[in-house]
């Protein structure tokens, strides 16, 4: 799959504080999670790909064009929903969306157009005459995806897309950013303090961490990967098992006198610790089993 972004020494500073320090890196997925503490840059790398202001130095790419030299044809590319409300309020929702479509490049009939065609996909259409200013919070977020969508980026920008939504609307924006990722017709990049909400959109992760790149992994292989970390509560236990277990490959820890954590290793199944235990006469009273879970990848990428 063809680079979706690549970041190519890209370092940014404001004054003499530098916000970004020479981050590399290359991005394919459909879905790709911006995720980092506050303060790690996430919001100033977005900004920079987006063109509000230009790198110190090094330079990134946006399906292979570059944001300094190429940053009009780049404009064209991408949709953006940001984290703050920027409406005027006293304008009617349809003609805001439209106003953006417009701003975005679309002539004035086909942006009116397609302004009433995206608001009726996020489900706005009933209240598109309506005022801003008298919109709920959910409504405003839908308003701001559907401004992003409006003009068919390429790319589309989700700075905290659920941010302050009650349980149904939450679920309904996530909804709409998996059927837009499903679509083919548009990557999407989520940044977003809630690592569930990534978790169930987002196929690759990119974690900042002062400025630094902490992880960069693809989901899915790690969900495929067989990491399987297990948590054993045994009865009878004796040294010849917890080293029957290591003859395996496992790295294995006792937290206890019973009681045990392991990792278990590619091409070793759960049946075979059981096979374990009956030959050694040990009972296993307890097995939890899980894999990496984005917390856990976030965390270590933190440490």
């Amino acid at each position: 799959m063809n680079p979706v972004i690549e970041l190519d020494q890209l370092r940014i500073e404001f004054g003499k504080r530098r916000i970004l320090h020479d981050i590399t890196g290359t991005l394919r997925g459909r879905c790709i999670g911006l995720l980092g503490p506050n303060g790690a840059g996430k919001t100033t790398l977005i900004h920079t790909l987006l063109g509000f202001h230009p790198p110190t130095s090094g330079t990134a790419r946006i399906f292979g064009r570059d944001i300094r030299t190429e940053a009009k044809a780049v404009r064209t590319l991408i949709g953006y929903m940001p984290e703050r409300d920027s409406f005027i309020a006293n304008l009617t929702c349809v003609h805001f969306v439209r106003l953006m479509a417009e701003l975005s490049g679309l002539p004035p009939e086909a942006a009116l157009e397609r302004a009433h065609e995206a608001l009726f996909y996020v489900g706005l259409g009933e209240a598109r005459y309506r005022k801003l200013g008298t919109y709920s919070l959910g409504m405003k977020q839908l308003a701001k995806l559907a401004q992003a969508i409006v003009h068919g980026p390429r790319l589309i920008f989700l700075d905290e897309p659920t941010n302050g939504l009650d349980p149904p609307a939450r679920k309904r924006m996530l909804e709409l950013i998996r059927e837009i990722r499903d679509s083919g017709d548009a990557h999407i990049v989520l940044s977003s303090h809630l690592l569930r909400d990534v978790e169930e959109c987002c196929d690759e992760i990119l974690i900042l961490k002062d400025g630094h790149i902490a992880a960069n992994c693809d989901l899915e292989a790690e969900r495929r990967a067989n990491r399987k970390f297990i948590e054993l509560e045994t009865r009878n236990a004796t040294p010849a098992f917890t080293s029957a277990i290591g003859s395996l490959g496992c790295d294995y820890a006792m937290t206890g006198e019973q009681r045990m954590k392991l990792v278990l290793q590619e091409g070793l199944e759960v049946r075979d610790l059981y096979q374990l235990a009956a030959a050694n006469n040990v009972q296993i009273r307890r097995l939890n089993f899980k894999r990496d879970s984005l917390e856990d990848i976030f965390l270590k990428a933190m440490e």
